[in-house]
């Protein structure tokens, strides 16, 4: 044998080695992290919410014997799941303002190279007491227990730790985990955190907050922050996988919680809400009326998150045209360039039988339709020698046509049948969507309008979805975007986020149609 042909058996060996090698690891990292997710559990999170929201603690307000316990539990907690301490002298603790304590640990990256990076996962523990007239809307003088507001946020604060605990390796970057105090007077635990941050604040590649989590309806999340850095929504989206939960990505940027003094250091944030409810910042924001399954499920997207960017090799980075946007600039990113005119001009009904009858309607004026001769009324028999007789075969035919094209039509009052030859304007449409691009979101075509009878249309593609590949392949720009629409062979998929759930969109093309969109 060859020596040299020895030797490329011998390269190409050790390069399959290798490849399956990388392909276990990878398969045993998701074994992991999965394993990891599971063990989020609704009961863990009721645990921790009950304790943080008993009236022992009479409503957690900041500085108070209540604030102080719960400080106390809080430092005994990450004690037990095996945080380092992250405050002030080896301690858990932070002070500020006297008698006020932010609760700081973290887990150590793994990755000699990353671990100074961090993630910060936050979510404030205190709430506001008994009330007054400046942070209540009554009644006042009764214990404000603050199960959702915020204890929600803090039990899954501790379920993402004891999560993160679980894995064989810690993540790649360090994650640090704050309970911050004294948030309902001010925001005044994360500003001391940032104006004196115990990791580097040039060294924080994304900020989670988590408030006000657990009293999701219908399995809706509502989620701000997606803009702060491109590429956001896609992680959180591929976090959330399949659902069950729909997410709302909201622009707005308001300082109405902990995200708030992060974003003012250009770090980039997500902050995770499941909205306001008629108990919100009253006595009656109880434990009892926590959704633990919600909570649940809230808690696993942002550990499924949070570990995306811990192990990725590239972090986010911070978008300052996010500071120029508001809660309706959506809306214009979803708006078409221009509409599709009708190729055609012909609208038809279809009257029922055997064989179902296609009864041409009010024709556009001036349309090749029109100009050909066809009329109101006339029956559609054949197009392109073939016989008509399924309505969403006819419109892709309709749409994909090119050149000149020929109908037989039944008129009314005529024995025999009439041939028509029609020359559809504009261009063939294979797929049936117009899309925009955005840089806050890399990688991805928002889809803008979904031409009437087209492939894309029949499989249910909607206005505002997201593709974020075509055939199993993703893209990086428009152009490969569109060679991928113009090349890839029938049945095409396309994977499509909508909501904050992904699921695979399949298009049934013509495929004697030409390579045009």
């Amino acid at each position: 044998m060859n020596r040299n042909f020895k030797l490329a058996v011998h390269i190409s060996l050790a390069a399959l080695m290798s490849l399956l090698t990388i392909a276990s690891s990878q398969a045993a990292d998701r074994a992991a992290l999965a394993t990891a997710a599971a063990s989020i559990t609704k009961d863990e999170l009721k645990t921790y919410v009950d304790v943080l929201a008993d009236d022992t603690l009479e409503g957690r307000e900041t500085g108070s014997r209540g604030g102080r316990a719960a400080a106390n539990y809080l430092f005994k907690a990450f004690e037990k799941l095996g945080a380092a301490p992250a405050g002030e002298g080896g301690t858990y603790f932070q002070s500020f303002n006297a008698a006020s304590r932010n609760v700081v640990a973290i887990v150590e990256g793994s990755d000699a190279r990353l671990k100074d990076q961090a993630i910060v996962i936050g979510a404030h523990y205190d709430h506001v007491g008994y009330g007054n007239a400046r942070n209540s809307y009554g009644p006042t003088g009764y214990i404000h227990n603050g199960a959702d507001d915020n204890a929600s946020g803090v039990a899954g604060l501790l379920e993402v730790l004891d999560a993160v605990k679980t894995l064989p390796t810690p993540p790649r970057r360090s994650i640090l985990f704050a309970c911050w105090d004294a948030e309902e007077g001010g925001l005044h635990g994360s500003r001391h955190w940032v104006s004196k941050p115990t990791v580097p604040i040039s060294q924080v590649v994304l900020d989670i907050n988590m408030d006000m989590i657990g009293r999701m309806k219908n399995g809706h999340l509502e989620i701000l922050g997606s803009r702060t850095a491109p590429g956001l929504r896609r992680l959180v989206s591929e976090a959330n996988g399949e659902g069950p939960t729909t997410i709302l990505f909201d622009w707005k940027l308001k300082p109405d919680s902990d995200h708030w003094p992060f974003y003012e250091h250009r770090v980039p944030f997500l902050f995770f809400h499941t909205g306001l409810h008629g108990d919100y910042h009253r006595p009656s924001d109880d434990a009892h009326l926590i959704n633990h399954d919600g909570l649940a499920a809230a808690t696993r997207i942002i550990f499924q998150l949070a570990m995306q960017v811990a192990d990725s090799e590239s972090v986010p980075v911070f978008r300052d045209a996010a500071r120029n946007e508001s809660a309706s600039s959506p809306a214009s990113l979803e708006q078409p360039n221009t509409f599709q005119p009708p190729r055609f001009g012909l609208p038809f009904r279809i009257e029922p039988g055997e064989p179902a009858k296609f009864i041409v309607t009010a024709l556009n004026p001036g349309s090749p339709a029109e100009k050909s001769g066809i009329k109101p009324g006339d029956r559609l028999l054949e197009f392109q020698g073939q016989p008509i007789d399924d309505e969403a075969e006819l419109r892709l035919h309709l749409l994909a046509a090119h050149g000149e094209t020929t109908f037989l039509v039944k008129r009314p009052g005529n024995e025999t049948p009439l041939f028509f030859k029609v020359t559809p304007s504009g261009d063939p449409i294979r797929v049936g969507i117009t899309w925009r691009l955005d840089d806050g979101e890399p990688g991805t075509v928002i889809v803008n309008q979904v031409i009437y009878g087209s492939a894309a249309h029949a499989a249910g593609l909607k206005v505002g979805d997201r593709v974020y590949s075509v055939g199993r392949r993703p893209f990086r720009t428009q152009d490969e975007f569109v060679s991928l629409l113009t090349t890839a062979a029938s049945p095409l998929e396309m994977l499509v986020e909508r909501d904050g759930r992904l699921h695979t969109a399949v298009l049934k093309l013509l495929e004697e149609s030409p390579a045009a969109e």
